[in-house]
Formats: structure tokens, C-alpha cells, sequence
């Protein structure tokens, strides 16, 4: 089995910062993107940033220059550094992990989310 857990999440008020974590862990052979969504009530789930196993990144537009997404291969970890925030970056944010196990076969697992509300 594999696990997707995801922490960090909480109340900020605006400019302020947070830095959300997700860990895999269980039968994992290898871990290809990890990317992070977000939801906020009422729309659908939305990129918000992706890394590779190479390190290369990608981010949505409202995000660039705010957030950074790096991660720790050997600890199968990734982490999500928010600055600046925003009341409409109010969302639950999940993980999202591109894995191979160990069984055999290859899928994209989710973590059960963390909710980040931006408010003064």
C-alpha cells in the first residue's frame, strides 16, 4: 500500500506565510512528479505547482513569485513554501504523487488534504 499525507495547513491572515508538507510512504519502488492542487468551495480542483524527480518545477499563474515547490527525494517528501498569501488562495490543498510501487504498476495517488484559509 501506499500512503499520501499532507500537513502544514492552517489559519494566516494576508501577506502571510505557511509551508505545507506531503509524505509518501509505504511499497514505493519510485516517485515521478509530485504536484500540489487546491480547492475552494464552490470551484474544481486546480494545479497548483509540480515538481519532477529532476527538480524541474512548474506553477499556475496566480501563484508565480509567491509559492516554491521543492522536494526531498531521499525522504519522499515535498513541500510547498507560500508567501504573500491571499484570502483567495483559501483552499483545501492536496497532494498528488506519480508512483510506481513496489507490487508492480504504475498510478497517481492523492493525500486527503490540508485546509489553508487566508483571513484577517
Amino acid at each position: 500500500q501506499v500512503h499520501i499525507v499532507e500537513s502544514g495547513g492552517g489559519l494566516v491572515q494576508p501577506g502571510g506565510s505557511l509551508r505545507l508538507s506531503c509524505a509518501a510512504s509505504g511499497s514505493i519502488f519510485s516517485i515521478y512528479a509530485m504536484v500540489w492542487y487546491r480547492q475552494a468551495p464552490g470551484n474544481q480542483r486546480e494545479l497548483v505547482a509540480a515538481i519532477t524527480s529532476g527538480g524541474s518545477t512548474n506553477y499556475a499563474d496566480s501563484v508565480k513569485g509567491r509559492f516554491t515547490v521543492s522536494r526531498d527525494n531521499a525522504k519522499k517528501m515535498v513541500y510547498l513554501e507560500m508567501n504573500s498569501l491571499k484570502p483567495e488562495d483559501t483552499a483545501v490543498y492536496y497532494c498528488n504523487a506519480d508512483i510506481v510501487s513496489l507490487l508492480g504498476g504504475r498510478r497517481n495517488y492523492w493525500g486527503q488534504g490540508t485546509q489553508v484559509t487566508v483571513s484577517s
